[in-house]
Order: structure tokens, then C-alpha cells, then sequence
């Protein structure tokens, strides 16, 4: 038994060459007989696990979404019978997801959503060079483990992701219900969100908000630079931070997103001047602050070899419940690897100011 997840998304905006771009059909299915009406971009969300409706109304408009033969707009109403078909400018992929028996950390589970605690170092669904190993593939076999006489397992609703290396809160709708409700409050930005980071360099103010525009990198198209309104390039991404501990050469401050932009947070505190601890991607896994002195560099390093990736967790998240309507919120503690980082900062600045 496997699970069917569609993991990619309806447009390719990191394409660079300069030939037309070749579609390639992404979905071709028949709208079920007893399906209401509804806008043709929501019924989608509901169908394609982790796509945005931006992603989606993007799509539509690039005329990547054909209804019965025809290319429809955003506020078209699918009914029963529908055909509808789907492209992608990327390759086809398979969407069969293979159940692997790698250990969750549920934090809550009913009917509806399933939110775990994702561990350091796990991708959170498959795609490039990371096909197995993820998130989706253990709530697979959890799923499975559940439900081990059905021949469909629920599908996994991917609403939102957080990277690789950054630990924390997640949470996943296993209803079609759940997954739309749950993706509004993404989209809508109501949902509560705050990380902890660790960041280089002694914070100046005790609180601060970093509101610009984050769009790909011009010339290094695997990271995400700051741009201005005026630029025209990005998207929107506010995030409000609060100092928690200060380290002298290093703060611990908690951010409260205000919208969900992909690395925003790291290209957020780089951009302020505070690119978070060991963050390899920007720069952050040299000394940034401190002293010249090698057993200063030495402490440093020991640090890193505690903490091997970016200093960042996800460490409360909380949204309105689909089928309750009431609001539920959840809140993880530190992991081991960067309480110890701490704790050694702790001691190295009570042991330098006495």
C-alpha cells in the first residue's frame, strides 16, 4: 500500500534559460459526480498537498490550467464531470510515496491534523536528490501502521514546510477539509508562528520588525536576497523579533512571522546584520563577532560541532482548529543540540565578565 502525494508545484519560477519553456501534464482527472461548486483555484488547493493559492492563481494565469479544452480563469466553478488538466513547466516526477518506518514525534493527532516535531536534518517532503528519508514518507507509514486494512490510505495535506535543517512544529491535514481551512490560515498569515534563533552579533534593540520584499538571489539561484518595494522583485515578508538572551557576541531572539516567505527569517537576520549561527547558506558558519584570539575561534568551533546546522527552531505554532473552529496552539522545546549551545555560551560569558 502507498500513499499518492503531488509534491510540485504548478510553475517553475527558477527556469533560466531563454528557450520557450516545454509543458508537461502535471494532473488529468475527471471531477467526481458528487463534488459542489467551487472556484476553480480552491478546488485545486484541495487537490495538490503543499501548493499555495498564489501558486495556483499564478498558474491559472499562465494558462497552465485547462477545463474541458479550454483555459479557464481564477473565478471559474468547476461542477461534477469536469475535466480538468493541469501543467508544469519542470519534468514529470513520480508521485507514489513509498511508507518508510522512521520514527515520528507526534505532538497532537485527530481526525483532522496530525502535527509532529521535526528532528534536525529530515527533508520535509520528497523531491530532488531527497526521494526518500522525509516527513511525508514516515507519515506515510504511520498512516499505514493505522490503517492497516485500507487500500487508500487518507491523503497527506502538506499546508505548509519548514527547511531541512531547521527544527520544530509542523503540522499536516489528513482532510481535504482540513487541508483548505488549514491553507486559507496560511495564506491569510493568521497563523501563529514563532522560532527561536540564534543569531551572530549583540542585537541592538530589545524588539524590531524587518519588513521588506524576498525574492531569489540574482545570481545564485539557491538563496533568497532582500529587495525594495520599489524593485519589483519578491514577495512581501514581515518578521517581528524579540530578544530572549543576550550573549555578548551572540543573542537568542524569538521571531514572530507575519507572513511565510521561503528562508525569511535567515534572509531576514542577515540582512539586519545578525545572520544566524552556523547557518551555512549565508555565512554564518565562520566567527562573525567576537574576539582574535584562538581559544575564542576554538570555542566557536566546538559550538558548531554541537549545533552542524543553522540555529533555528520552530518553536510555537498555533491555528484555528478546521472541524472545531477553535484556536489550538502548540509549543516545542528547545532541541538537545541547541539547549547545549547555549548552555555553553552561558558559561563562557559568566566565566569572561568575572
Amino acid at each position: 500500500m502507498s500513499t499518492q502525494l503531488v509534491n510540485r508545484d504548478l510553475e517553475d519560477d527558477e527556469s533560466t534559460e531563454d528557450q520557450p519553456l516545454e509543458k508537461h501534464v502535471l494532473m488529468d482527472f475527471v471531477v467526481e459526480k458528487g463534488q459542489e461548486s467551487l472556484r476553480i483555484d480552491k478546488y485545486l488547493m484541495s487537490k495538490i498537498a503543499g501548493i499555495t493559492r498564489n501558486k495556483v492563481q499564478q498558474a491559472i494565469d499562465d494558462e497552465c490550467v485547462v477545463v474541458n479544452d479550454k483555459i479557464v480563469k481564477q473565478n471559474y466553478k468547476i461542477k461534477p464531470e469536469d475535466h480538468i488538466v493541469a501543467y508544469t513547466f519542470r519534468e514529470p516526477v513520480s508521485t507514489e510515496i513509498l511508507p518508510e518506518n522512521i520514527p515520528l514525534d507526534v505532538v497532537y493527532e485527530d481526525d483532522d491534523v496530525l502535527v509532529i516535531n521535526k528532528p534536525y536534518d529530515m527533508v520535509v517532503h520528497p523531491g530532488h536528490g531527497n526521494w526518500s528519508g522525509t516527513v511525508v514518507n514516515a507519515v506515510s507509514y504511520y498512516l499505514q501502521q493505522q490503517h492497516p486494512d485500507r487500500e487508500q490510505l487518507p491523503r497527506i495535506g502538506l499546508v505548509h514546510r519548514i527547511d531541512k535543517d531547521t527544527t520544530g512544529l509542523l503540522v499536516i491535514g489528513k482532510t481535504e477539509n482540513a487541508v483548505n481551512k488549514l491553507s486559507d490560515q496560511f495564506a491569510d498569515h493568521t497563523v501563529n508562528r514563532l522560532y527561536y534563533a540564534l543569531v551572530w552579533g549583540d542585537v541592538e534593540n530589545e524588539t524590531g520588525t524587518v519588513d521588506t520584499y524576498i525574492g531569489r538571489h540574482e545570481r545564485l539561484r539557491k538563496i533568497f536576497d532582500v529587495y525594495s518595494e520599489d524593485d519589483g522583485k519578491g514577495k512581501h515578508a514581515v518578521t517581528h523579533y524579540r530578544v530572549v538572551e543576550r550573549f555578548n557576541y551572540v543573542t537568542l531572539i524569538e521571531c514572530r512571522l507575519e507572513t511565510g516567505r521561503t528562508h525569511q527569517i535567515r534572509v531576514h537576520m542577515k540582512h539586519i546584520g545578525h545572520t544566524l549561527f552556523n547557518d551555512k547558506t549565508y555565512g554564518g558558519d565562520r566567527v562573525l563577532k567576537g574576539t582574535v584570539f584562538s581559544k575564542y575561534k576554538s570555542f566557536v568551533e566546538n559550538c558548531f560541532g554541537l549545533l552542524p546546522r543553522q540555529a533555528l527552531h520552530a518553536k510555537t505554532l498555533g491555528f484555528i482548529h478546521p472541524t472545531t473552529g477553535k484556536q489550538i496552539d502548540f509549543e516545542s522545546k528547545l532541541p538537545d543540540d541547541m539547549e547545549q549551545v547555549l548552555e555553553r555560551w552561558r558559561v563562557y560569558v559568566k566565566a569572561k565578565n568575572l
